[in-house]
């Protein structure tokens, strides 16, 4: 394993918001896996897997460490407390998987393409998600800290109950988002694409947005406190 974080750059600094800190993941010199279907609470060490069909397979419970997943289809694959370290993952594609209670640590996640993800309950620090569209990605009671979602496309993410700490939205398109019950530490909006909520709009304390966000968020804002916008007749 070779790695090491990374502060961000200044985008938060002027505001006094701490950014979070990005992996910089260095794999070692990896060997192809060839060991045939997933196994729960397999041991996978210093593997790339490449272009592998793992749909429908059950890797409960399994530790991925300073592999590679690269262009893999993981529709239904089950890796429900799965611990992936140190790991770059590219080109995922697939809907339905189950990552319940997994814990990615100082790992990137470049141009997946990724629907109905349950992550909820998860534990997420020092990771980038680069890329890529994330079509309900679930992340109920999870416990983010030092992610940064660059470059990617979020429909209606559900963060409902979770505790987000330095975590960035860079670029990012983020659509309906569920804000329910969050807890927010330094969260920075405010280089987001995109902004829109579905629910928890009255929980966004912690968070940073920009002048021009609060101005389209300003019906949101208004909505929830209960005061009507209607224009004067002339």
């Amino acid at each position: 394993m070779v790695s090491r974080a990374v502060k961000a750059g200044a985008g938060g600094r002027g505001a006094g918001v701490k950014g979070a800190r990005r992996p910089e993941v260095r794999l070692p010199s990896l060997e192809p896996y060839e060991g045939g279907e997933l196994e729960p609470d397999g041991d996978y060490d210093g593997l790339l897997f490449s272009e592998l069909d793992l749909v429908g397979q059950d890797g409960g419970g399994a530790r991925f460490m300073d592999c590679a997943l690269t262009g893999c289809a993981v529709d239904e694959t089950r890796l429900h407390h799965a611990r992936v370290l140190d790991c770059v993952l590219t080109g995922m594609r697939g809907v339905g998987t189950d990552l319940g209670a997994a814990t990615f640590r100082d790992v990137e996640v470049v141009d997946a393409r990724l629907g109905g993800v349950q992550l909820h309950g998860a534990v997420l620090e020092r990771v980038v998600f680069r890329g890529g569209k994330i079509d309900y990605l679930n992340l109920r009671e999870a416990r983010i800290r030092d992610v940064v979602f660059e470059g990617c496309v979020l429909v209606e993410p559900d963060f409902g109950g979770a505790r987000l700490e330095r975590v960035e939205f860079v670029d990012c398109v983020l659509k309906g988002a569920d804000f329910s019950g969050v807890s927010l530490t330094d969260v920075d909006l405010r280089r987001a694409a995109e902004v829109s909520f579905a629910r928890g709009v009255d929980r966004l304390a912690g968070a940073v947005i920009s002048p021009a966000q609060l101005l389209d968020l300003a019906g949101v804002f208004a909505a929830e406190v209960g005061v009507r916008v209607v224009g004067v007749e002339v």
